[in-house]
């Protein structure tokens, strides 16, 4: 197993410790490869670059910062992942302007990241107005109508991403996010993407009313990335878990060894990366048994 983990963490990001006034020279200054080198530290050979940094540091992908990062990489010989960004964007929105805005966020940060010639590109093709539709009350034929109009709108920026960046389509990995797990996996097989099977968002609901190993067993095939935290499992009647995931591993009911021995069994050689805080992540790989951490 390939053990990684999120750059997004908010303590590092904004210590709690910095007075107010110190605040927006901190920001200014600012190191995301200061940051990176502080995950390394750690043991963690693979780091997930957040793309939604640059909504309030810019400056974090700029050519300067994207220089410092591949310098980085080869000092360390660790390997990048990116989540491309999901705040503030919806790019399976039936609202034109709204999704090519969106895709075109998405399209500035996998450009600029590029040099750092990360593994896969992570994606959320459907956002926070394609869920609300997802589970707002309505009959079953107008809901049906409505997801197949989200998803035709992320179909759409999927194209549009791939189309100005060159971006080989098995280097996006659509997440298993607030969607049917159904159509995340028409449109990857569609356009020929990589999936990345986020665990706890699984387990708490969001994909659907589906088993859990059921649904990895439908994702291996283009499994691209895993998304590793814990959380319970809220069962057939498609309850939904909202803030129950994102818990160290041992908390929730994720059968994380039955899981990492089918990952070996399917010869799967990509990355898990905990999108957990660093102190939860090797708390997490402290319950891991020793035979499943030999390349962290």
């Amino acid at each position: 197993m390939r053990f990684g983990i999120m750059a997004m963490q908010i303590n590092s990001l904004v210590p709690s410790d910095i007075p107010p006034a110190s605040l927006p020279a901190y920001v200014a200054s600012f190191d995301h490869a200061s940051l990176v080198r502080n995950l390394a530290s750690h043991g963690f050979k693979t780091i997930e670059l957040g793309g939604d940094l640059s909504i309030f540091l810019p400056h974090t992908y700029s050519p300067g910062s994207i220089n410092k990062l591949a310098l980085l990489k080869e000092e360390l010989s660790i390997s990048y992942t990116v989540h491309l960004p999901l705040w503030s964007v919806e790019p399976s929105t039936p609202l034109t302007p709204v999704r090519q805005g969106s895709a075109q966020a998405t399209i500035d940060i996998l450009t600029a990241t590029l040099p750092l010639n990360p593994e896969v590109y992570v994606f959320h093709a459907t956002g926070a107005l394609a869920a609300e539709f997802y589970h707002m009350r309505l009959p079953e034929t107008a809901r049906s109508l409505l997801l197949h109009q989200f998803q035709n709108g992320a179909r759409e920026s999927v194209k549009r991403i791939l189309g100005e960046t060159g971006l080989p389509s098995r280097r996006l990995a659509i997440e298993t996010v607030e969607f049917p797990l159904e159509l995340t996996l028409a449109l990857a097989e569609e356009l020929d993407l990589s999936v990345c099977f986020d665990t706890g968002h699984v387990l708490v609901g969001f994909s659907g009313p589906v088993n859990f190993f059921e649904a990895l067993e439908s994702c291996l095939p283009r499994l691209g990335e895993i998304h590793l935290h814990d959380g319970p499992w809220q069962g057939p009647q498609h309850n939904l878990g909202y803030g129950k995931d994102h818990s160290p591993l041992g908390t929730g009911d994720l059968e994380f060894v039955r899981m990492f021995d089918r990952l070996l069994k399917a010869e799967y050689k990509g990355p898990l990366i905990f999108e957990l805080r660093i102190e939860e992540a090797l708390a997490s790989l402290d319950v891991i048994p020793a035979k499943y951490k030999g390349d962290l």
